[in-house]
């Protein structure tokens, strides 16, 4: 029985995926003062980054069109599954779904799942390896669905960032307060709720403070965790999330750990220096 995991571009994937027949990422676009960069295999993230200091406005993000996905799903792949981020956070999940509308409109029924990530970057990295697991194991189409549905229940989603400018500018955090600290280098310690938004969940002074609070945030609410692959995305600064993942092997024992860096609209809203993690 074949499989297909297609992805948005917020989502990373490993180098040895990036050429396996089994995956696709479907691009989101960024716009920086009107200069169109496609969130694919061509996204430079030092140019993006180096544009995005240079400009006095926040960079913005298109999700891909409904078209883009039923091409994606257009495949001799007899199970198909479409993982997005979180449906709060972006319009590439109702995207997603249009997608497989048209396709059924065009071709007629397959068996094409979409996945609310109610996360976003290396979240939906760990949910496409949940995917293929589940596949490789020889589970049916329906069990499949309510595994990874289970995984993402109980998944965890952390980040700590040197700023939220850009998801303030662009409307991410429109349900939290007002955050005004940057004289006193209080930095955050943000996480996402069971719906996919995003929460306060504590606050450090300093980034290394932060982020040890972090750590402990993954250790005290990770369940099982010698079960888990512990994943951490970066903006730009590997010897942080080296540091995230000493602190907390430090705490727990894990399975694995994945460090990626982060793609291009993980790049945007992270920003430089920030991190993401994931159980």
């Amino acid at each position: 029985m074949s499989y297909k995991i297609v992805m948005d571009s917020c989502g990373e994937l490993p180098e040895s995926y990036k050429k396996d027949g089994h995956f696709e990422r479907v691009p989101l676009t960024l716009d920086i003062d009107g200069h169109l960069i496609v969130d694919d295999e061509t996204f430079d993230q030092a140019d993006f980054l180096k544009r995005v200091a240079a400009s006095p406005n926040c960079p913005k993000s298109s999700c891909p069109s409904p078209h883009r996905y039923m091409e994606a799903y257009t495949c001799d792949a007899d199970h198909v599954y479409a993982v997005t981020l979180s449906a709060e956070l972006s319009g590439s999940y109702n995207s997603a779904e249009l997608g497989k509308k048209l396709y059924e409109e065009e071709y007629g029924e397959k068996k094409i799942h979409i996945f609310n990530s109610r996360s976003a970057s290396i979240g939906e990295t760990l949910i496409a390896l949940k995917i293929e697991a589940c596949e490789k194991a020889g589970m049916s189409f329906e069990d499949v669905i309510a595994a990874v549905d289970a995984y993402i229940a109980d998944q965890h989603t952390y980040f700590v960032l040197e700023s939220l400018e850009a998801l303030r500018k662009n409307g991410r955090l429109s349900n939290l307060k007002a955050f005004v600290a940057n004289a006193l280098n209080i930095k955050p310690v943000m996480g996402a709720t069971p719906q996919g938004t995003i929460c306060q969940k504590d606050q450090a002074r300093g980034m290394n403070r932060a982020l040890k609070r972090m750590a402990d945030y993954v250790a005290e609410e990770i369940k099982n965790p010698a079960e888990k692959i512990v994943a951490i995305s970066h903006c730009n600064c590997p010897e942080r999330a080296q540091f995230v993942k000493e602190e907390i092997a430090k705490r727990i024992s894990v399975k694995d750990f994945l460090i990626l860096d982060t793609a291009g609209v993980s790049s945007l809203y992270a920003s430089d220096g920030g991190i993401i993690v994931v159980a």
